[in-house]
């Protein structure tokens, strides 16, 4: 009996072990604290393009204590004033400090602000109520953790009228008698014609414009009145030779998508035609041949003037080809092999690496290469 007794306290220590094991797994140790976020206080903001690397505030916040010494990654979030927080909210990252740091600040500029204020759900162009706060994370701590430690700070209540991020590029307008067919008008000075942008705001223009007319016409237009500020072509018969004048400019190509650069104080620009297709061991056709987009034409779809395609894909490497040639395609920024995200925009550039498919399965690939300092993909689970 006593070797019986014995063998059952011995089980439920063990047992007492593997409960208390298995619940500090489900609530750590160290509690979430609070932190106190004494700026900003609230106020309005109105954020332009031309502003956009001004400092809209400065954001300053104690630390977080989790009763033990680590550093701390610190995220600003924010939601629409009628919604409720969750730790998935919209953030941006403000910075990583120790924890036992007295206080923290950081300059959160416009742009920051205003990419933040737009995943939130915010309406360009119009005034919107915003609540921000400060949230705290141990830096080892996964992201995707659902039994780690937060601090959580006070929230403020702000207004902002957030702008289109293409307002921070400059921009060159390309009218035409394509217009119309393309998403545009007719021969639109600077209304309602394609634009393609100057990355580094400095008269050198890339971009890539759909033209859907079997003998397309256009100039370039630096401004939105013709007053003066359209150039063309420089030959008098309108035939190609890359130095602007003052003819129309008449690909030979006929209707199809095409890529431009221009430098605009130089008086030159280059001019061909282009595919748009993805292509990839991910891709039903394999790395045999590219699968084209089709440029969305409807005003009403959330895709207006991207390129798109629902297409079944395999967990696998791919690219976007833009020539049959391999010369011309578009890939990860880091030139290396990369995961692409599955949802939101994730951004590519000219010549870029492979990119890789999460998980198999249907999606809508979605090509948005309207803002050459924005090219990107997105692949939309279906």
């Amino acid at each position: 009996m006593k070797k019986i007794f014995l063998s059952l306290i011995l089980l439920a220590g063990t047992i007492s072990t593997i409960v208390s094991c298995s619940n500090e797994k489900l609530d750590p140790v160290a509690a979430s604290s609070s932190i106190n976020m004494t700026a900003p206080t609230g106020g309005t903001y109105v954020l332009t393009g031309a502003t956009a690397g001004t400092t809209a505030f400065t954001a300053s916040w104690s630390s977080a204590q989790f009763g033990f010494s680590a550093a701390v990654t610190y995220s600003l979030q924010a939601v629409k004033s009628t919604q409720s927080f969750d730790l998935a909210s919209p953030s941006i990252v403000l910075a990583s400090f120790n924890s036992d740091a007295a206080a923290n600040e950081k300059v959160v500029n416009q742009r920051d602000l205003n990419n933040l204020l737009l995943s939130s759900g915010g309406s360009i162009g119009s005034s919107g109520s915003f609540k921000l706060r400060i949230i705290g994370k141990p830096s080892t701590q996964l992201s995707g953790s659902t039994n780690g430690v937060t601090a959580v700070s006070n929230e403020v209540t702000i207004t902002a009228t957030p702008y289109d991020t293409f307002d921070e590029f400059s921009k060159l307008y390309l009218p035409g008698n394509y217009g119309g067919a393309s998403g545009f008008a007719d021969w639109s000075g600077a209304g309602n014609s394609a634009t393609i942008f100057s990355a580094g705001n400095d008269g050198k223009y890339e971009g890539f414009v759909w033209m859907n007319v079997p003998s397309p016409e256009f100039k370039f237009n630096s401004d939105p009145t013709w007053s003066g500020h359209d150039r063309g072509e420089s030959s008098s018969n309108g035939s190609y030779s890359g130095t602007l004048g003052g003819n129309n400019i008449k690909p030979a190509d006929g209707a199809g998508t095409y890529f431009f650069t221009v430098n605009w104080p130089a008086g030159t620009y280059t001019m061909s035609k282009r595919q748009v297709a993805i292509i990839g061991a991910a891709t039903p056709n394999g790395w045999g041949s590219g699968t084209y987009l089709t440029f969305d034409t409807n005003p009403a779809s959330p895709y207006y003037k991207m390129y798109t395609m629902n297409l079944a894909l395999a967990a696998d490497e791919f690219l976007i080809r833009l020539s049959d040639d391999w010369n011309n395609k578009m890939g990860t920024l880091s030139g290396n092999t990369e995961t692409a995200t599955t949802g939101g925009q994730y951004k590519i550039k000219l010549n870029g690496g492979n990119m890789k498919v999460p998980t198999a399965g249907n999606y809508k690939v979605v090509l948005d290469i309207r803002n050459s300092a924005n090219y990107n993909l997105r692949l939309m689970p279906i």
